[in-house]
């Protein structure tokens, strides 16, 4: 019996009426429609029966043609390769949902987000405060309502309600949102006593793009365009968990040539993105010969880029269907990314044998299991915090189902372990990059995407250079995109950080902020 149909028949037996609709889709994925006071006990049915966590939150306003709110909620296991998909229907009038804060934390993040854009309650949060919403907002104003309409935005006056942290010898040190380098703007508020952090508070979205709107009523493909925007560092993370969430939608299958092909893209991005965050690391420790070097072979490897795609940055490359171009017959990739990392290693090698810098990262920030777990925490930052997950081995896509590679993963938690993680990473990219190149079959680069069923949700996950990132998308009766949200790990990831932070000196800020290495954008959508 497999897991589905155990799940099917538990649903059946404990929820009876209260969860209808129950279907298999794509193979590992079970979608049913759920009363929207039953999503807990659902949601503690799959943790305590069958090891499943809140993996991901989404709203719809199809208040046009249900008039309802619709709340969608995936859950899915660590290890095993399939998900649930439940959808709740919300009145449209004082819409509300039961929180799953204390149950999974990440709900927490997510139902303020859906409250703050959609206008959704969530009754019982434990900390209902603005996530998204800033100051010039009306107190009415939802934008992802398909009724919001421009407005105009006033200051009400009133301060962000940060947490106050008292006690005698506390004192606090705002940073940002504007900082000395070239960066987008994040506040963080550090209650210390002498040098020592025993908090930190941070306010985003102060980069609020509106970019899930954006999407509305645009062809599917033509929305690729702006996933390749949501962080500029991850142009091939992003429009790849897209166009799967397309291809799901629409049932195409991609090319074989197309699938491999796109392994080598999402190596390279990872590549580049870990030799230039080893180089930062290193440059806040004060070893700045490290980070003029990792530059120099980040240089290396986007101008590699810029033959594969056409575009440093890699856009371009991934397309509905497929991908963008073949390789080009005269490009020794394989031999090109092995000179690249040999680069690497030397720079690596010289850094770590400098006591200097491992002093600076040894036990620094670190990020106990439990707290990581307890969060959410995606990608490089939780298996630095000794949790094996890893989306391209534990729901294959693209061609990772047919490469081998290690999953590299540390139990300390700290800086160190963090930056480890990266090298290690780095390694198997280079790996991967090559069998893939090696073993890659002839034949077609992209698949026809085929029409969009109306108002049936399907997402797609893959696991970018920081962590999981998942596109879900809606379209319309008319086969335009209706709704799509985006989760970047960041959205996840910005929180912990504060408990890494705890019991360090404020100018160790800096170094742990670096070894997380957030998007401001990725999350700010």
């Amino acid at each position: 019996m497999t897991r589905l149909t155990q799940l099917r028949r538990a649903i059946a037996e404990r929820l009876t009426d209260r969860v209808t609709g129950v279907r298999v889709v794509r193979d590992n994925e079970l979608h049913c429609s759920v009363r929207a006071p039953a999503v807990p006990a659902l949601a503690e049915l799959l943790r305590a029966g069958f090891g499943a966590e809140l993996v991901f939150m989404a709203a719809a306003d199809r208040r046009a043609d249900r008039g309802v709110f619709e709340v969608h909620y995936l859950f899915g296991p660590e290890r095993e390769d399939w998900f649930l998909h439940a959808t709740a229907a919300v009145p449209a009038e004082a819409p509300a949902i039961t929180s799953l804060a204390t149950l999974h934390y990440p709900a927490s993040r997510f139902e303020r987000e859906v409250y703050d854009l959609f206008g959704i309650v969530a009754e019982g949060h434990p900390d209902p405060r603005p996530l998204v919403r800033h100051a010039f907002w009306p107190a009415d104003f939802f934008p992802l309502r398909k009724d919001a309409a421009p407005r105009e935005f006033t200051d009400d006056g009133r301060a962000f309600p940060f947490t106050e942290v008292g006690g005698e010898g506390v004192y606090e040190i705002p940073v940002g949102p504007v900082h000395a380098g070239v960066i987008e703007p994040g506040h963080f508020r550090f209650s210390v006593v002498g040098e020592t952090i025993i908090d930190m508070k941070s306010r985003l979205y102060f980069t609020h793009k509106g970019t899930e709107k954006l999407f509305e009523g645009r062809q599917p493909a033509a929305g690729v365009e702006l996933a390749e925007r949501v962080s500029g560092d991850t142009t091939v993370g992003h429009a790849l968990a897209f166009c799967q969430a397309l291809e799901a939608a629409a049932g195409t299958a991609v090319p074989d040539r197309a699938r491999y092909l796109r392994v080598v893209l999402l190596e390279m991005e990872r590549l580049y993105n870990h030799v230039a965050d080893f180089g930062m690391i290193a440059n806040d420790t004060g070893y700045a010969v490290a980070h003029s070097h990792c530059f120099r072979i980040r240089e290396r490897l986007l101008r590699l880029n810029k033959r594969l795609t056409g575009n440093r940055l890699l856009r371009g490359g991934v397309v509905p269907g497929g991908v963008g171009r073949d390789l080009p017959a005269d490009l020794d990739l394989a031999g090109e990314v092995g000179a690249a990392l040999e680069d690497f290693e030397e720079i690596v090698a010289l850094s770590l044998a400098n006591t200097l810098v491992l002093d600076r990262l040894d036990g620094t920030g670190l990020l106990t299991m439990r707290t990581a777990r307890d969060h959410g925490v995606l990608g490089y930052v939780a298996r630095a915090s000794g949790i094996d997950a890893d989306v391209r081995r534990d729901h294959p896509f693209a061609a990772y189902g047919d490469l081998s590679f290690r999953v590299p993963v540390f139990t300390t938690g700290d800086v160190k372990a963090r930056t480890l993680v990266r090298v290690e990473e780095a390694r198997e990219s280079v790996r991967l990059i090559r069998e893939a190149v090696a073993r890659m079959p002839n034949g077609p680069l992209t698949a026809p995407l085929g029409p969009l069923p109306a108002f049936e949700p399907a997402w797609g996950m893959v696991e970018g250079w920081r962590g999981a990132i998942i596109h879900w998308v809606m379209a319309d009766a008319a086969g335009l995109l209706y709704r799509v949200k985006i989760m970047d790990p960041s959205f996840l990831n910005w929180r912990p950080l504060s408990y890494a932070l705890l019991k360090n000196i404020v100018p160790d800020f800096p170094l742990c902020n670096k070894s997380f290495n957030q998007s401001y954008s990725g999350n700010d959508l």
